[in-house]
């Protein structure tokens, strides 16, 4: 199983045009842990679930309080969408690296025939100063062929501009929850190669979960696979190929939980973590010091592994 280490970062940027190149290198190795690692702070949560999530920490309502922190804490970029990225990141450019997303939807409506429609563009990002896209697409989902032909127009763009494309590839639909589940290894590693297939420079996936009740109704060979949550991940990784891989959790979870998480991603491969409520949703000083303890295993994990 390959293992993408720094060296094998460095080998991939050299199939990239120089644009890309040169802002994806921004990324792994000049802004946050450094040495071929990625570690994002998604901010776009107040568009995909409304304003709840910030009840947990009242001060995080104000978008301030995420820049100044992905600023102070030395991360590789933030995420946002174009609301935030014109009225917010200009106080922070050159401080920290910007993802600009450029598609979006409420969590109002069912998540059965999820479509996530474009609302910026790459000449938008490039005009803000970003160093890479972000586009969401839902694996899966009935509406998938406006989905995919709305990502060709992004990933066109995207390599006429010189610019990093990032694919949060999100299993989404009935035919999925029929299939074992949007967060099954099946239906997570479907989504890895098809982001990569797409034209993902990166790809950004939510870690699989492993229930054998469920995972029975997946299709075969992965309804009668037997595999560690670890083993799931190193598979995943190497179904995304040449593309770089970035691993969630998804819901907030507890300290411990977290740390292991990032170690167990980061040995089984991925290039790195993408972490929002389970960092902001903390009083300030308390997300400096978990930001703190996530990249040390990071950069730990990076010197493990051969």
């Amino acid at each position: 199983m390959e293992i993408k280490t720094a060296i094998a970062q460095k080998s991939l940027l050299t199939t990239l045009a120089p644009g890309k190149r040169a802002r994806l290198r921004r990324l792994l190795f000049e802004f946050g842990p450094g040495h071929g690692t990625l570690l994002f702070l998604p901010i776009d949560q107040g568009i995909e679930h409304g304003p709840r999530d910030f009840f947990p920490n009242p001060a995080s309502k104000d978008p301030e309080y995420q820049f100044h922190l992905a600023a102070e804490a030395g991360y590789s970029a933030i995420a946002c969408q174009i609301g935030l990225a014109t009225k917010y990141y200009p106080d922070y450019a050159g401080q920290v690296p910007l993802i600009l997303k450029v598609n979006a939807k409420t969590d109002i409506p069912s998540s059965d025939d999820a479509l996530s429609t474009t609302n910026a563009s790459v000449e938008d990002a490039v005009r803000l100063g970003a160093d890479a896209v972000g586009y969401t697409l839902y694996v899966g989902s009935p509406r998938q062929d406006a989905d995919l032909h709305q990502l060709k127009g992004v990933r066109e763009d995207c390599d006429r501009y010189g610019m990093p494309l990032i694919i949060w590839a999100y299993p989404r639909g009935a035919a999925i929850d029929k299939k074992s589940g949007h967060v099954s290894f099946y239906a997570i590693d479907y989504a890895a190669r098809l982001a990569m297939e797409m034209g993902a420079d990166v790809v950004k996936l939510n870690r699989p979960q492993i229930n054998p009740e469920k995972d029975k109704d997946a299709p075969a060979p992965y309804n009668e696979l037997d595999v560690t949550e670890e083993e799931a991940v190193q598979q995943i990784v190497a179904s995304a190929g040449r593309s770089l891989v970035v691993l969630s959790g998804g819901s907030k979870i507890d300290d411990e939980g977290l740390l292991q998480q990032t170690r167990e991603i980061m040995e089984s491969g991925g290039s790195g973590v993408i972490y929002g409520r389970n960092v902001w949703q903390r009083e300030h000083s308390e997300a400096l010091e978990i930001i703190e303890q996530i990249k040390e295993i990071m950069l730990s994990s990076v010197t493990r592994i051969p």
